[in-house]
């Protein structure tokens, strides 16, 4: 079974074709069904032989179809300080990306 590792919003994904998978907000305007391709392969293996990039491989390509734009559940962010009447609560929810994976090339 061929998968690869690839580097996106600061974090690594080990991916194969078919799954899906969320990952941070990527900059730009996209929409629902739109092609996303992703140019920082760290490591491809086709069940044979393994290609290593140093950190990355020129000219290797993951290609996905973007199925879902939406925000994580709130995290509560408290700053509290002791005897000093300090207290500042706020929320926070994380957009992300949901991406099916369509081929790696």
């Amino acid at each position: 079974m061929e998968f690869a590792v690839i580097n996106t919003g600061g974090k690594q994904y080990k991916v194969s074709k078919g799954d899906t998978l969320k990952i941070e907000k990527i900059v730009g305007d996209f929409k629902v069904g739109d092609k996303i391709v992703f140019d920082k392969v760290m490591l491809v293996d086709n069940g044979k032989d393994a290609t290593i990039g140093t950190p990355f491989i020129p000219k290797a390509s993951v290609e996905a179809t973007l199925e879902e734009i939406g925000k994580n559940a709130t995290i509560e962010v408290v700053k509290y300080k002791p005897k000093s009447r300090y207290f500042k609560r706020n929320g926070h929810r994380q957009p992300f990306f949901k991406v099916k994976i369509s081929a790696i090339k």
